[in-house]
């Protein structure tokens, strides 16, 4: 018998055909997040949004000196 849900009691096959999710990717994101509560699950959003945003403001301040180093190669 699959593992059923604790808040739901439904099966892990039902609620992946319900959400169109791999009984696999269930069962990882519960070894992963299973036992965060709600508070952490938020900061752990919080976080990864952060780390998105200063991993794209690295990336443009990245570019912006590789254009300033290719236009003084050029001047000289």
């Amino acid at each position: 018998m699959p593992y059923r849900l604790r808040s739901e009691r439904t099966s892990v096959t039902a609620v992946g055909k319900a959400y169109g999710v791999s009984e696999a990717s269930i069962y990882t994101w519960r070894q992963k997040y299973g036992g965060m509560v709600t508070d952490e699950l938020r900061r752990l959003r919080q976080l990864e949004q952060e780390n998105a945003r200063l991993k794209k403001l690295l990336a443009e301040r990245d570019l912006e000196v590789e254009v300033m180093k290719e236009i003084n190669a050029k001047k000289w």
